[in-house]
């Protein structure tokens, strides 16, 4: 018996055998709560950091503002129509480097943040939220 064991809210445990982040999505819905778990129960969330200031990005607002003092600025092709679904950055219009987010803050994901630290890794890490 091997998998992940998850207590709902009445205390009721069921196993999960080979669990992935939609599975975990799918149980949530299942038991009714509001809101979906990103990653694993008991997984640690992530959280992107602008190491200069030991600021916690909060929104992309914040975001934005450290990465056009770093020198990316949006990016906008003009060859096609605007996605609904992106927000990206690049740092010229002659460099391959582009970060691409989810149009929704609360959609970014710890591949998303490492994506920015990559590019960035004199000036962003990826923590665990502090509990």
């Amino acid at each position: 018996m091997s998998g992940v064991w998850v207590f709902d809210k009445k205390g009721v445990a069921r196993l999960i055998t080979n669990p992935t982040k939609e599975s975990f999505e799918h149980l949530n819905r299942d038991m009714s709560t509001t809101t979906r778990t990103p990653t694993a129960p008991g997984a640690r969330r992530r959280v992107l950091v602008y190491v200069p200031e030991n600021q916690v990005i909060r929104s992309y607002e914040e975001l934005e503002h450290r990465l056009l003092q770093l020198g990316w600025v949006r990016y906008h092709n003009e060859r096609r129509p605007p996605s609904t679904d992106l927000i990206q950055f690049h740092r010229s219009h002659a460099s391959t480097h582009l970060i691409s987010l989810p149009k929704s803050f609360s959609n970014l994901t710890s591949p998303h943040m490492y994506d920015i630290v990559v590019k960035n890794h004199s000036y962003f890490e990826v923590r665990d939220h502090p509990a």
